[in-house]
């Protein structure tokens, strides 16, 4: 048996009492909505919550549970990790597929986290490619697979603007030159902007309304500045990308780690999803969903929900006081990862418009949380109302082992279904009416 499984299993004796501890007493109602009930911080020093199902993938025939009304069905399978979608506008959808690196872990319990995390399909060799999938007969599932782009370093966030394609690579923005329809492209790509790559790897892009920007999520290299705050600097924070002049500024901040964006269309605001710090409790502090203003500091690594001092990390008197506090909470350690925008009646039974968000699931709490797709709802360009679970199944009733991990989610072409990337399924999925 490897090291690394070895030290996983010895970590997992000793954590599974941790976590027995950790159950006792009421667990209370999870941290979610615009004025959440946060527990206490409960600090767990050097033996923080480490619990994550083993990765089985899907059995023939199996598939996720949807919302009375809609159906489910593979639109491709057979992918090799793919995290996130891009519908192009004449129907194509192009999925990022690549995988976090173990790293270079600096102590038993990194070492021990890793082994985790491979067995639970969440670190390995990355794909680093681009996959275009056609639906040509419209029939739902997709029956053309092209590899689009090659060779890349962790790629994860698409846009494409006029004739140009871009990739959020985890160092840095790449523009590459595109034709409608194309299949591939082996051009060489144009830097556009430089990130320091490593810790939360993702980089997602959003372009603004009118194309003239691009918008870059950036997370942290750790979980609480653990390597210092001068190696923080330049992450946990959504960047302003020019595409005319490559000017790339910082346009908000203090967002641990900033994944999926969107646009709500009644303000034209952008929303974002984060990913919150670990080792307070399973509810503390809760991920959440925001609107993200421009300037706006979000209290990363100082404090959480608004002004909450996490007494574990140097303060900042001065940055505390312009904490701004999120919208609204998604539960302790959901990782929220996916958003998109979708307009009432897309999907049968969602009749407002609302935020959908593909929560990837927890790694890091007693009971595990997240494993599903849910919808919010907003009215007058806000949430509004509780948050509506629209697709689940992805992990075993006994938590032992998942069968998908939901990541990225889009519209679909047609306008009448939803785009879902599974990571540990190798699966995009297709919702719709039934």
């Amino acid at each position: 048996m490897a090291f690394h499984d070895v030290l996983a299993r010895a970590v997992a004796m000793v954590g599974a009492g941790a976590i027995l501890w950790r159950r006792q007493g009421n667990p209370g109602a999870p941290a979610v909505g615009a004025a959440p009930q946060i527990p206490a911080a409960q600090p767990q020093g050097r033996l923080p919550t480490l619990k994550m199902p083993s990765a089985q993938g899907w059995s023939a025939g199996q598939l996720p549970q949807a919302a009375s009304g809609l159906k489910v069905n593979a639109f491709a399978a057979g992918l090799k990790h793919p995290r996130w979608i891009l519908v192009l506008p004449n129907g194509d959808v192009t999925v990022a597929e690549a995988l976090q690196s173990g790293g270079q872990p600096r102590s038993l319990f990194d070492h021990a986290m890793v082994a985790t995390m491979r067995r639970a399909a969440a670190v390995g060799d990355s794909p680093n490619r681009i996959t275009l999938l056609r639906d040509a007969d419209g029939d739902g599932v997709a029956e053309q697979r092209h590899a689009l782009l090659e060779h890349l370093n962790q790629p994860f966030g698409m846009a494409l603007l006029g004739d140009t394609f871009y990739v959020g690579n985890t160092d840095g923005l790449v523009a590459f030159p595109y034709t409608a329809g194309t299949t591939r492209i082996d051009a060489p790509g144009r830097r556009l902007a430089s990130f320091k790559p490593g810790g939360h790897w993702t980089r997602s892009l959003l372009p603004s309304t009118d194309g003239r920007r691009l918008y870059v999520g950036v997370g942290s290299l750790s979980n609480i500045g653990d390597h210092g705050l001068k190696a923080e600097e330049g992450r946990a924070c959504v960047y302003e990308v020019d595409v005319a002049t490559n000017h790339c500024r910082v346009f908000a901040s203090g967002l641990r780690n900033p994944v999926g964006m969107a646009w709500e269309p009644v303000t034209g605001r952008l929303w974002t999803v984060v990913n919150e710090r670990d080792g307070l409790g399973d509810e503390t502090p809760p991920d959440y969903l925001t609107s993200v203003m421009d300037g706006g500091f979000y209290g990363w690594p100082h404090c959480y929900w608004g002004r909450t001092v996490d007494d574990r990390v140097p303060q900042d008197a001065a940055l505390v006081a312009r904490a701004l506090t999120p919208d609204y909470a998604l539960g302790g350690h959901t990782a929220s990862l996916g958003l998109c925008w979708m307009p009432a009646g897309t999907l049968p039974g969602f009749d407002v418009d609302g935020m959908v968000i593909g929560q990837h699931g927890s790694w890091n709490r007693s009971r595990l949380s997240g494993y599903r797709v849910v919808f919010v709802p907003f009215a007058d360009g806000r949430p509004a109302g509780a948050a509506r679970d629209l697709l689940w199944g992805f992990l075993a009733p006994d938590e032992s082992v998942s069968y998908g991990r939901p990541v990225g989610v889009a519209i679909g072409p047609d306008h009448r279904s939803l785009l879902v990337a599974d990571d540990v399924g190798d699966v995009v999925w297709r919702v719709a009416g039934g």
